[in-house]
């Protein structure tokens, strides 16, 4: 039976997902997380205010505890916060069809490719009401980390599903062992970074959250942020050696997503330089973060179909 639904499905909700998290990078960098400091509803609304004057005159009073100090009322942060939570509830739609296709075409077939899109249906509910933890810790930034992490594993259980779902169209790939080992390492590399950069957005977070001066920031940085520049250089040149190594020995498909990869890692390695040279670019940031989840979504998709005899398991009866 042909699930080319089930697939675009999948994608467009991966696709949403990424978008997600590029818009959540401009919450954060733009400082709008308290843009509503209400959940579900943004300044008592479903729809907020686009003025002041369809604000209560006692707003401050009513809200301005979870303002974090921000006294008046700000459109564009409202609005942004609030495009923000739209996109989060248009993915859970995405998501809930998603694995509705998923029982449709592969519950007799494969059900393991059900099991995964359940288990990344629940992460997104689990994720909505993450978010209402981050509204009500007031951007606490361990907290709005976690709630970055746990969109990197939704995307990754989808990509894992819509692998699997395509597993016949990767028969003729020849799994290489040394392709599995140097991406195995290239992820492991690269999430390692990753975690290390949510920590240096966490410290700039407390930065940005007191108030003082972004070309005063970078001074203020602790170790962590030294580390992930030397990593970062020791990411680009990896993922080249091991381009260079492996662009001959496997197939077009996997050629195709390893230049991809590549391309994705200078990218952001370029956007991370950005950040160095204009004290912490609000319009880099949530460029590099997205950039840097992309990359962890292709090491995933090449691993997966690398691997699909091992790790992507035989297709159930």
């Amino acid at each position: 039976m042909n699930n080319t639904i089930f697939k675009k499905l999948g994608i467009a909700t991966i696709v949403a997902v990424y978008v997600l998290i590029l818009v959540g990078g401009v919450v954060r960098a733009s400082g709008s997380g308290m843009g509503c400091p209400d959940w579900p509803k943004c300044f008592g609304t479903w729809i907020p205010p686009t003025s002041l004057d369809q604000l209560p005159s006692n707003y401050q009073e009513i809200f301005g505890e979870k303002l974090k100090g921000e006294v008046e009322f700000n459109v564009y942060k409202t609005w942004t916060e609030y495009i923000n939570r739209l996109l989060g509830v248009l993915i859970g739609f995405l998501i809930f069809l998603t694995f509705a296709s998923s029982i449709y075409y592969f519950w007799k077939k494969d059900r393991i490719v059900v099991y995964i899109t359940f288990a990344a249906f629940i992460l997104v509910g689990f994720q909505g009401w993450l978010g209402s933890v981050v509204v009500a810790t007031e951007l606490l930034p361990w907290m709005v980390t976690t709630h970055l992490l746990v969109a990197v594993v939704i995307v990754l259980s989808l990509i894992w599903a819509i692998v699997r779902a395509q597993r016949e169209s990767f028969e003729s790939i020849s799994s290489s062992p040394e392709l599995n080992f140097s991406i195995f390492l290239l992820f492991g590399l690269s999430l390692g970074q990753f975690i290390l950069g949510t920590r240096v957005r966490e410290e700039i977070d407390k930065f940005n959250l007191s108030g003082q001066l972004r070309n005063t920031w970078i001074d203020q940085l602790g170790g962590s942020f030294y580390i992930h520049i030397i990593v970062a250089l020791f990411v680009v040149a990896l993922h080249w050696f091991f381009y260079k190594k492996s662009v001959a020995k496997i197939g077009k498909q996997l050629n195709s997503f390893f230049t991809l990869l590549v391309i994705m890692v200078l990218t952001s390695f370029v956007t991370g330089v950005i950040l160095g040279v204009f004290d912490m670019s609000a319009y880099a940031q949530p460029l590099h973060l997205t950039f840097a989840t992309i990359i962890l979504g292709l090491q995933f998709s090449i691993y997966l179909i690398n691997n699909k005899g091992n790790l992507l398991g035989e297709v159930n009866g």
